[in-house]
């Protein structure tokens, strides 16, 4: 019916613009463009201040909180041009994004949290002219234009960056207890635990996929984003082919967002680096070909090992520990005393003057006291061992020999306060400094085994790394066994529970 009012209006319109054209003369000169009103099928007329009312209509019920989701209200409300309507109708681009939503199911994300369903309809309304009082043109276009902005700018920033941000989400997972009792009620303060540098969507992110709708570059834009990694392709493969049971379905679903993160920096980049992969309790320094494995003792679920990405640049023997104020001030100050710390071989040192405190005008006030610290002498016993190697971090942690040594035959060796225990230090130290000759080596042999370093000429202080060699401390419960998919994949157990955190964050916004 509607189409055939669509076509008595079409028909008349030819008899009464052909009829000018006959008798030479238009008796429509001083006719306007309201005159023509009578003649509209209201579901056909287009008006952009109706297509308008829909968008604010929709952005007023739009709860949803992704970036992606602020960014495409924020177009609308400053009265972005439209990208996906004109007067033609719909652009073929529409037709494109729509091919690559539909495979986000295969990512294993909802349609629904795409819009998917709602713009294939409202395509096909549009192809068939079927409108009616509830779908209306103007209803279409508007819900058109707005969902497919919006699930536009989901799917390339979260194919582009990843689907959720490790910077905010993991940097606020862990609290961190107030200092001292204190009546005022301050903001919560979080433990730091993701500093691995990366690009993140941002504005000119979002400029720029607006900006790629309305110079019709939309298919080349949507090619560009896609992740390229052999390990992401590998996961994405392995998950398309539904295998597996629901647990290792997650655990190949939140290894796949970590591999869309576009890091600055990343192993494949150099020929030599150490990566230490904190769920498989390991560390591997690789060069080249070769590669140096040994186990690894990290932080504890309570005292976790931030992720991070930097170099090491120094290597210290025999080095002091400053102990840091939290393990001061969670377990130290319980059981200090001095014959703990003769013991032990713990001073407290006056940070103004850098000069050791007479034990004997040791107070307990002293320890929570930030101009005092106390300190571990270098040597046999000391907590840090033998070696440490130090690297540019925002955490005061650090790779380290050990004197205990009986956790390395553990499973589970989450047993530090964030530090990395390193189980072999002197074949790190060998492939770290590999270009100092064999008596330097022998020279460290001898600082890392006495007792007591009397031969001076012996002593190794500080060594710098040159050139530093990059580090990157990770986070895969998945990966590829023996670096390559073919052999098969090994899985670690979650044991920060960040598998957890991903996943949760994934349900809660795209299934």
């Amino acid at each position: 019916m509607k189409t055939f009012r669509f076509i008595i209006v079409l028909f008349f319109s030819l008899i009464f613009f052909s009829a000018c054209r006959e008798k030479n003369v238009c008796t429509t000169a001083h006719v306007t463009l309201e005159d023509y009103d009578s003649f509209k099928v209201d579901e056909y007329a287009t008006y952009s201040h109706r297509v308008r009312a829909v968008i604010d209509s929709m952005i007023r019920n739009d709860k949803d909180e992704l970036t992606a989701d602020f960014r495409t209200r924020s177009y609308y409300l400053h009265e972005g041009d439209f990208l996906w309507v004109n007067r033609h109708g719909v652009t073929t681009q529409a037709d494109t994004l729509l091919e690559y939503l539909r495979q986000v199911k295969d990512m294993g994300f909802s349609l629904k949290r795409f819009c998917v369903k709602d713009i294939e309809e409202n395509l096909q309304r549009m192809r068939n002219l079927d409108f009616d009082e509830k779908h209306s043109i103007n209803q279409v276009l508007g819900c058109l234009e707005y969902q497919l902005t919006k699930a536009y700018l989901r799917y390339s920033a979260g194919q582009r960056f990843g689907y959720l941000n490790p910077t905010y989400l993991f940097n606020r997972i862990d609290t961190l207890k107030p200092n001292r009792p204190d009546t005022i009620k301050r903001a919560v303060r979080y433990r730091g635990l993701f500093d691995v540098k990366m690009e993140h969507a941002g504005q000119q992110f979002f400029v720029l996929a607006l900006r790629k709708i309305t110079t019709d570059s939309v298919p080349a834009f949507l090619r560009d984003i896609q992740p390229k990694s052999p390990f992401y392709l590998a996961l994405l493969d392995d998950y398309k082919t539904g295998e597996g049971d629901k647990a290792w379905r997650a655990r190949v679903w939140c290894n796949m967002e970590r591999s869309r993160w576009r890091l600055a920096d990343s192993p494949d980049k150099h020929k030599r680096y150490v990566l230490v992969n904190i769920p498989s309790f390991h560390l591997m320094a690789v060069d080249n070909m070769d590669t140096l494995s040994m186990r690894i003792g990290c932080g504890s679920y309570a005292t976790k090992t931030p992720l991070l990405t930097s170099a090491i640049k120094r290597m210290d023997v025999n080095p002091k520990w400053i102990v840091p104020r939290s393990i001061v001030e969670k377990d130290m100050i319980h059981y200090f005393s001095r014959s703990y710390c003769e013991r032990r071989g713990f001073y407290v040192m006056d940070r103004s003057t850098g000069k050791e405190v007479d034990m004997n005008l040791v107070h307990r006030g002293m320890l929570l006291d930030k101009q005092y610290a106390i300190v571990q002498r270098g040597g046999k016993g000391n907590s840090l061992g033998r070696l440490i190697f130090r690297f540019d971090n925002n955490f005061s942690v650090y790779l380290h020999d050990t004197p205990s040594r009986d956790f390395f035959n553990q499973t589970d060796r989450g047993v530090s306060h964030g530090c990395v225990r390193v189980e072999k230090p002197f074949e790190l130290a060998k492939f770290i400094l590999k270009d100092k000759d064999e008596k330097f080596f022998e020279n460290l042999n001898y600082c890392m085994t006495a007792d007591s370093l009397t031969e001076k000429k012996r002593i190794i202080g500080s060594v710098k790394v040159k050139p530093a060699l990059p580090l990157f401390l990770t986070y895969y419960t998945l990966y590829p066994l023996n670096g390559e998919k073919k052999s098969g994949w090994v899985s670690y157990p979650d044991v920060y529970g960040y598998d957890k955190v991903i996943y949760d964050f994934l349900m809660r916004n795209y299934r």
